[in-house]
Formats: C-alpha cells, sequence, structure tokens
C-alpha cells in the first residue's frame, strides 16, 4: 500500500520533534539515567544502557549531556524513582495505539494518557487488548542517501536483520531485540551513524485511514508525545501520500 505508515509519519513529522528538541533530550535523558541506575554504567555490561546511548546519539545529543545523565543514574544522584509502564488502547476508527512511559507517578500518568485518549475519540484498554496486533523489534533507519535498496538490503542481511524495508524517504531495518546492539554495530560499520535506533512496536498489518481520522490521530500523537512521562508512541494506521501532504502545507 502506498502511502505513509507510522514510521514514515514520525520522519515526516521531524520538523517539528526539532522545534521541541530540549522535550526529546529530556526523555533520552531519562531513559539514560534509569538504564544506568538499574544496571552498571558501563554499555558493553548493560544491554540497555547500550540501547539508550544508540538512541540518544541518533538524536544527536551531546556527549557531555548522555555522560551526565549515566553519571547520575550510576552514583544515585537521581532519587526518582521511575517505572516502566506501557498503556494500549484504541484512538479514532479503532486504530490501536501502544504508549510506552517512564514514570514515577503512575496515577498521575494514566490520568493524563486516558484524557487524552478521550479527547481525541478514543478509549485506554487494558494491558496487552492491543500489542497482540504488533511485532516487538529493533528499528534502525537510515535516510535514502544512505544507498540503494539492494545495498541496504544486503548490509541489513549480513548484519543480522530480520527484514528491511525502504522507500523513497530511507530505509527502515528491523531485527529481533536480542539481537538489536549487535545488529546496530555491524550496520555502523557497513552504512555509518543511522538516523534512528531504538526497540519499537512494528504493526503487523497497518490501516488506511481518511483525511479527518487521519489529523485527529495525529494530534493524539502529538498530545502524547509531549507528555514527559510518555518514552514512544506506537500505531497501526496508514495516511495515503496525498493526504499528509495536505496535512502538512
Amino acid at each position: 500500500m502506498a502511502g505513509h505508515s507510522q514510521f514514515s509519519n514520525i520522519m515526516h513529522r521531524k520538523g517539528k520533534q526539532d522545534a521541541i528538541r530540549a522535550k526529546v533530550f529530556a526523555k533520552h535523558i531519562r531513559e539514560l539515567t534509569v538504564a544506568a541506575k538499574t544496571g552498571l554504567p558501563d554499555p558493553d555490561m548493560n544491554p540497555r544502557l547500550r540501547t539508550a546511548i544508540a538512541a540518544a546519539k541518533a538524536v544527536n545529543m551531546p556527549k557531555d549531556n548522555m555522560e551526565r545523565a549515566i553519571k547520575r543514574g550510576s552514583g544515585g544522584e537521581d532519587d526518582a524513582d521511575y517505572e516502566e509502564v506501557r498503556y494500549e488502547g484504541y484512538g479514532p476508527s479503532g486504530i490501536a495505539v501502544i504508549v510506552e512511559t517512564l514514570t514515577d507517578n503512575r496515577n498521575r500518568t494514566a490520568s493524563e494518557i486516558r484524557s487524552a485518549f478521550a479527547k481525541h475519540g478514543g478509549n485506554l484498554g487494558e494491558t496487552g487488548s492491543v500489542n497482540f496486533m504488533f511485532e516487538h523489534v529493533g528499528r534502525i533507519h537510515y535516510g535514502a542517501a544512505a544507498g540503494n535498496a539492494d545495498d541496504v538490503f544486503e548490509a541489513g542481511l549480513e548484519a543480522g536483520a530480520s527484514d528491511v524495508e525502504s522507500n523513497d524517504e530511507g530505509h527502515d531495518i528491523f531485527c529481533e531485540p536480542n539481537d538489536f546492539n549487535d545488529v546496530r554495530e555491524a550496520l555502523e560499520k557497513a552504512l555509518g551513524e543511522p538516523e534512528v535506533a531504538q526497540l519499537d512496536w512494528k504493526p503487523q498489518t497497518t490501516t488506511e485511514v481518511d483525511e479527518s481520522t487521519a489529523q485527529t490521530l495525529l494530534k493524539l500523537m502529538d498530545v502524547l508525545e509531549e507528555n514527559d512521562d510518555v518514552q514512544r508512541v506506537s500505531t497501526n494506521f496508514e495516511v495515503s501520500d496525498e493526504i499528509m501532504a495536505r496535512l502538512s502545507a
């Protein structure tokens, strides 16, 4: 199906993300701090920290910021007790939505997430209500300049990836979560630094939506992503090129 999947939507909205760079950095700092706090400060001995560093590098976070976050977590300077909570629900037109959070107040976060769904024609469900529609994967994204589809496919195959998807906007390389760091490191040697490197929820199938529904869904994603506790939002909707062009005008 031609059009913009969730991953393309994210890249298409990168300009908006750049405008809130401080908030994006804050989310990565929280993950780096928690990763260092819950494991060893050495990324070679802490897979979660390795993944967090890769994701922070992909958004061009300065090395000093990363080192301070890791030091804060490993040195016990951060006394906040964050827990990982995943929320699942449905947006308008029954679109599945997964919201991953790191929160120090589960009640506050649940209330804010529930309110966001309700205000945008959706409803928050129970944990497990939609995740069966997705695969948990490692995702490494490169822009189109990284190479043609055949070359990137070969690089992905040699790196141990399970799937490669290419279009005019770039290349998404997927792998098993347990293989993520090895695949990412192999790809960096072959293709350079990726634009995105993170664990994600990949929809098994996508649903194309009309312009009105797409507009509401994008607003819902914006509200969720602007929440300080939210680390990542995944959905299974797809938008045609024509509709995305009008919404981005």
